[in-house]
């Protein structure tokens, strides 16, 4: 999924039209629709001080409208080989299922990505337990810093 198709993705989510998303932005009434429509179709691809008025106004991280391109499973596949390389993922199969592993010693970089890791699988098993709702829920994932608390 490109910055448009998430773009498209949190606004949908928020039941935003493109005008209302432009204007909160600061786009002029008049073409405030089309600018939004052009970032969602990559006829533009936003700068980072537009990245970060977008992400105010859909209510979410930066971090959250600018994903890696992962469309096909081979763009995928060398994602994780880069995380493989960078934080020493690996992969492990057991009872039918693949597993992704992650080496909390690779480096310190790795030690903090296993600390978020484990903070991820706390929200899900609130999710899971009913502890918090799906919409708490994704709204911690969408506004993920990273920050330790």
């Amino acid at each position: 999924m490109n910055i448009g198709e998430r773009i498209r993705f949190f606004r949908k989510r928020r039941k935003m039209t493109q005008k209302q998303l432009g204007l909160l932005v600061g786009f002029p009434e008049n073409c405030a629709d089309v600018r939004i429509a052009q970032y969602e179709i990559g006829i533009r691809k936003p700068k980072e001080k537009l990245i970060a008025a977008l992400s105010a106004a859909l209510g979410i991280s930066a971090y959250a409208l600018q994903v890696p391109n992962i469309d096909s499973p081979t763009e995928l596949m060398h994602f994780l080989f880069s995380l493989e390389d960078c934080y020493g993922f690996w992969i492990e199969q057991g009872n039918g299922v693949f597993h992704i592993c992650a080496d909390p010693y690779n480096n310190e970089q790795a030690e903090r990505l296993f600390e978020m890791l484990g903070e991820w699988r706390s929200q899900y098993e609130k999710r899971l337990s009913g502890a918090i709702t799906k919409q708490e829920y994704d709204n911690w994932r969408y506004n993920f810093s990273g920050d330790k608390s």
